[in-house]
């Protein structure tokens, strides 16, 4: 039987390759199926110096296993409290439902004499549109709990999600974590592709549909 598989992520920790590798091992046992849904529960903001220790590599490791992360064949649901900045931004950015506190605050790090030009910057951009998080990628002013859900970055704020979390985790339950991935990427390239372009992965996906559920033909 499937299981919910959990991971914590703290952003006032540094960026290692240990925490590469959790990930990482995550996403093994979701794409072995291991997974019914994957929880992710973020909290925590970095700290004055917290990139000195960081390389191109190891923010490179760190981007492409998001990216899988972000592509596992399973539902991720995120759960952000407090401040969440850092690697908890960056993973709560890439679930597919997020809770939020009503207290949590989300927030570009500062890196030197301007923001960190990560991934999540773009991931902003491309959720809730680029005016609508200008402050927060150009000068890391804050997006609060009320105002990510107005832009669509929080789903619904609860002083306690566990009761929703439980509620998703049982809709969730009853959709194919592989047929989700086919509905999330075509949700990504909306953004960027053209309905010409878009029409031949829709038409396919519809195909995958129609041919699953049509009744065997009796020999």
């Amino acid at each position: 039987m499937s299981e919910t598989l959990t991971l914590t992520i703290d952003g006032t920790e540094p960026l290692t390759l240990a925490s590469i590798k959790e990930i990482a091992d995550l996403c093994d046992r979701a794409e072995d199926g291991a997974a019914g849904i994957v929880t992710v529960r973020v909290a925590g903001a970095p700290v004055d110096g917290w990139a000195d220790a960081l390389d191109v590599s190891l923010v490179t490791k760190w981007e492409r296993v998001l990216r899988r992360f972000e592509r596992l064949p399973v539902a991720t649901v995120a759960v952000a409290s407090g401040d969440c900045g850092g690697a908890a931004l960056d993973a709560f950015l890439t679930t597919d439902v997020r809770f939020a506190t009503p207290d949590a605050r989300f927030l570009v790090p500062l890196h030197g004499d301007a923001t960190w030009p990560g991934m999540s910057a773009h991931r902003l951009v491309q959720q809730a549109g680029a005016a609508r998080v200008r402050r927060a990628v150009l000068l890391g002013l804050p997006v609060r709990a009320s105002e990510a859900l107005d832009l669509g970055l929080v789903d619904e704020l609860a002083d306690d999600p566990s009761d929703a979390v439980a509620a998703t985790a049982k809709l969730l339950g009853g959709l194919s974590g592989k047929e989700l991935a086919i509905r999330r990427q075509l949700l990504f390239d909306a953004a960027s592709t053209s309905f010409e372009d878009a029409l031949g992965p829709h038409l396919a996906a519809c195909d995958r549909t129609l041919r699953q559920s049509a009744p065997e033909v009796a020999a």
